[in-house]
């Protein structure tokens, strides 16, 4: 039997997860159809997902159809659930896209198809809600090959849309879409355009969906259950599947960390060879040496339940118990090089407040909690008691508050939400640290900082070679000059600076294994002291649609919140205009722009980044513990000498 590792990804609210129900009903065994409004789907098992009636997790289930297994990964919609997407998108083999025909193209829908183009997934656009009233699909159909692809091919066709009266059925590929399958098919292209021989059509769209070329569409109204069976005709036909893989050297992806009453448990998809209980498998990480970890157990994945399987192959998704030390992104058995897209950056930090008496729980709660999110980084200065962490948005912290209480038994409070700014280097600068004294000691860094293009992030290299220093402690300066970089000297995280190692020395008996985690970041700090430091801000891109009336007051609000607009576009009465703008004066802006427009309007915001930003508008952030640059203190704290 063929696996598939099938995500399906879609705006909050499109109808995702009702479309998995309706797949497992009627072609899974589920005896009874689940609904999101009752709380009682198979993928949102949480109680919390069941009351809010939202996904916030990547939840996994099988279907077998003929000759195929398909592991189901449903995924948050919601923005402040991206994070879980993104970790999910490392895992598929094929994708679903479900669209609204009510809504139409919204903001986490551009941002998902960006994604999976970018990672190459080949991708079928269910096109959801047609027995919605007021809807349009053609127009949906329409705006999808406009700002989407103009590969995607509708393979159905629909009639009566707008009432529970709406039907689909099987169509032919239509003129205008063999054309565009024609542009990557000169075998199609010939027998079309000379002959007007269409036969080859289906053919060339399966080939063209496993190379990402084209893209097949389904009309359908998941509630009434209309379109699903042609979409699982369409996944077996068009998306790529491939059968056990047992025999190679093991390799896996971890994707999801999770906490239950067993322990830690490991979602992991395995790409080649077989993993046991009791075996013992080497796990990598970037920046990290290799390490040995212990499998307990090994369960299959079904929503909320955990089926013991013992074993897993490669291409299947498993449950793993007992690798208590593992991340999300940790590769098993071998290291992987994998593309990845960035679709979810946390833009707030909040500080969170405990009970009197529980801080050692809370923190140790926010640790596992940032396990299962990595995105959700935290800081604690055990000094001031102070408990930060990063967060996408509101909703993130409604759930973050209910998981404590459930969980944990703690009852949280946060701050209001801060923007999270981040710095870089005006010039270059180097920084170089001696630490000789007092021995037994003995590390010598000299560490220069180079400014990057905006959005390059943060690079480090080695310009010395093993015999100058050996590589072990060279892998222990590349590990501490990533967190040293968490807090540059304005008190943010280091971006777009390239970090090289042009100097380096140990010593045969004095060096320490600790030493250069320990002198590193002082060469990093005078090596940003002597560029200089450059605040930056996040700016996010707004795409406005109101009525043409609102151009003064839209125009206004713009300006307002110091950002900068294209000139509007007017089309049937109704204003059209993209603004790049502060996250720090936005923050509620989707909350005035509704109003204003009395819910008429259409807004859509997507991180735009980070840009230079004057100290006197922006802010610094207060150091978190003891800074670097203090050296005594460092060299006492990093000897766990300080009291």
């Amino acid at each position: 039997m063929n696996l598939l590792n099938l995500g399906i990804l879609a705006h909050v609210d499109a109808g995702k997860t009702t479309t998995v129900e309706q797949m497992l009903y009627q072609f899974g065994g589920l005896r009874a159809l689940g609904s999101v409004d009752k709380g009682n789907t198979q993928t949102d098992f949480l109680p919390i997902e069941r009351e809010r009636g939202i996904s916030v997790t990547a939840s996994s289930v099988t279907l077998e159809v003929n000759d195929l297994k398909i592991n189901i990964i449903d995924t948050p919609g919601h923005v402040d659930f991206t994070g879980e997407v993104e970790r999910t998108l490392s895992v598929l083999d094929g994708a679903v896209l479900v669209v609204s025909a009510a809504e139409g193209i919204q903001s986490q829908t551009e941002r998902f198809w960006k994604a999976l183009r970018e990672m190459n997934i080949p991708t079928i656009v269910f096109l959801n809600k047609i027995d919605r009233m007021g809807c349009n699909p053609e127009e949906i159909l329409q705006a999808l090959l406009l700002e989407l692809s103009p590969k995607i091919v509708p393979i159905n066709i629909f009639t009566n849309p707008g009432n529970t009266n709406v039907s689909v059925a099987v169509c032919h590929i239509s003129e205008d879409s063999i054309l565009e399958l024609c542009e990557n098919d000169d075998g199609l292209a010939e027998a079309y355009l000379e002959n007007g021989n269409s036969e080859g059509a289906m053919t060339s769209l399966s080939r063209q969906t496993t190379d990402c070329t084209a893209f097949p569409l389904i009309y359908g109204a998941a509630a009434l259950g209309i379109g699903i069976p042609e979409l699982i005709s369409a996944i077996e036909t068009y998306l790529p599947a491939s059968p056990p893989s047992p025999n190679g050297d093991l390799s896996g992806i971890v994707y999801k960390i999770e906490h239950g009453t067993s322990g830690k448990i490991a979602h992991v998809r395995l790409f080649d060879g077989t993993v046991q209980n009791r075996d013992t498998v080497t796990v990598f990480r970037h920046g990290a040496v290799p390490f040995q970890q212990k499998v307990t157990q090994i369960r299959r994945l079904a929503g909320a339940k955990r089926e013991d399987a013992g074993l897993a192959h490669g291409n299947e998704i498993a449950a793993i118990y007992g690798m208590t030390g593992v991340k999300v992104g940790d590769m098993i058995g071998q290291e992987l090089h994998r593309s990845y897209s960035k679709i979810a950056t946390p833009l707030f930090s909040v500080q969170v407040y405990g009970q009197d008496g529980k801080e050692n729980q809370l923190l140790q709660a926010i640790s596992e909690l940032s396990d299962e999110d990595p995105l959700m980084e935290y800081s604690w200065n055990p000094n001031e008691r102070e408990l930060v962490i990063r967060i996408m948005g509101k909703i993130q912290l409604e759930i973050l508050q209910y998981l404590l209480q459930e969980r944990y038994g703690i009852a949280a409070e946060f701050s209001a939400p801060s923007v999270i700014y981040k710095e870089t280097v005006a010039a270059t600068g180097t920084g170089t640290e001696r630490y000789t004294m007092p021995k037994p000691c003995w590390a010598i860094v000299t560490l220069t900082a180079d400014p990057l293009a905006r959005g390059s992030g943060f690079r480090y290299e080695s310009a010395i070679s093993g015999s100058v220093l050996q590589h072990r402690y060279q892998n222990h300066v590349e590990i501490a000059v990533a967190e040293a970089i968490k807090q540059g000297r304005l008190g943010w995280e280091a971006t777009d600076v390239l970090f090289t190692l042009t100097a380096g020395e140990s010593h045969k008996f004095h060096t320490h294994p600790m030493d250069f985690f320990l002198a590193t970041p002082i060469a990093v700090m005078k090596a940003l002291e002597d560029a200089g430091s450059v605040l930056l801000e996040p700016l996010v891109k707004l795409r406005l649609t109101a009525d043409e009336a609102l151009s003064g007051k839209l125009i206004g609000d713009i300006i307002k919140m110091r950002g900068e607009f294209d000139s509007p576009v007017v089309r049937g009465g109704k204003l059209e205009m993209e603004a790049i703008v502060p996250v720090a004066t936005s923050m509620d802006y989707a909350i005035r722009f509704s109003s204003l427009t009395s819910g008429q309007g259409i807004i859509k915001s997507d991180f735009y980044g980070y840009v230079e930003c004057p100290l006197e508008i922006g802010t610094t952030a207060k150091r978190r513990g003891v800074d670097p640059l203090d050296r005594d203190k460092w060299i006492l704290f990093k000897r766990g000498a300080l009291s």
